[in-house]
């Protein structure tokens, strides 16, 4: 499946939901008060939300439901150990992109992030996140940055160190090929 086919088969739909489940079951400490019997139901009436889960998957996010308050809602994180491969060597938006004036990268986490149906996390979700395991022990990723903090050309990540959660600037327009960075996806139940 391509980035701009937007409907899963039948089969894709299948594997997906088997490898969502199979997850879910593996991590009870992420959604503690939630099972999968709710969660497949609600997924089983949002097509694109699928389609946005297979991206995620597809460029190794590993996404799972994290339970991030009392709300109803169903919210799907990147949970894998390290920033996800498949987005990693990207500066943080289009602007920063164009705008570098040597070898600038071929896209940015932005751009993928919307394409994807997703949305960068910000830093209290990268903070929940971290309260449900250990992520980006070897690799940081973007947040999503303040506006008054990217209009000065500065952008946010985050990594987890030394049991804490740091929060550091870099030029938007700076790029790693340990620094990725992860989405989020909220559904939000009638």
């Amino acid at each position: 499946m391509t980035m701009s086919q937007k409907h899963l088969s039948a089969l894709e739909k299948e594997t997906l939901i088997v490898t969502l489940k199979t997850r879910f079951n593996a991590h009870k400490e992420r959604h503690p008060s939630l099972t999968w019997n709710e969660v497949e139901t609600v997924l089983n009436t949002h097509e694109t939300v699928l389609y946005t889960l297979s991206q995620m998957e597809l460029t190794q996010g590993e996404p799972d439901v994290v339970q991030c308050d009392e709300s109803q809602d169903i919210v799907f994180m990147d949970c894998s150990e390290e920033s996800p491969k498949g987005r990693r060597n990207v500066c943080y938006d289009e602007l920063a992109r164009l705008t570098r004036k040597k070898f600038p990268p071929e896209t940015d986490a932005l751009t993928i992030a919307k394409a994807m149906g997703a949305k960068l996390l910000d830093e209290k979700d990268y903070r929940k996140l971290q309260e449900v395991g250990q992520f980006d022990k070897k690799t940081s990723s973007w947040i999503l940055t303040p506006l008054p903090i990217r209009d000065l050309g500065g952008a946010l990540f985050c990594d987890f160190r030394y049991n804490t959660v740091f929060v550091y600037h870099n030029g938007a327009d700076s790029y790693y090929s340990s620094r990725g960075f992860r989405v989020k996806i909220v559904i939000k139940r009638s």
